[in-house]
């Protein structure tokens, strides 16, 4: 039996859904944080959607495109995206990436 390694807990609030990715955002659990976010975001259709990277032990590229999927899909439905606590390690992947040149994807500089 496969132990999972990343879960979201998740938190919805006056228009506002607030996801935090906690643990191993890598190749193998990419797939099921993508159908959680995802059903989340469709579910409840908010006007901003924060995401928390503030518990991730460790990203790859699966994670970026992740995130960046998560990007279209609140682009599609009009939604406000906004990463938050973003720890330093993760912020130096996003910079590499050129993350923060993206059209629609705010980094927020400081901790909600």
């Amino acid at each position: 039996m496969l132990q999972e390694t990343a879960f979201v807990k998740t938190r919805v609030q006056a228009g506002v859904l607030e996801c935090a990715l906690c643990g191993e955002v890598d190749h193998h659990s990419a797939r099921a944080l993508r159908e959680k976010l995802d059903t989340e975001l469709f579910l409840h259709r908010p006007r901003l959607f924060l995401l928390s990277l503030e518990h991730i032990s460790f990203m790859d590229s699966s994670g970026l495109g992740l995130i960046l999927g998560r990007l279209n899909v609140a682009r599609e439905l009009a939604c406000e995206m906004r990463l938050v606590k973003v720890s330093d390690r993760i912020r130096s992947i996003l910079s590499l990436a050129g993350a923060s040149r993206l059209e629609g994807l705010i980094i927020e500089e400081e901790s909600l």
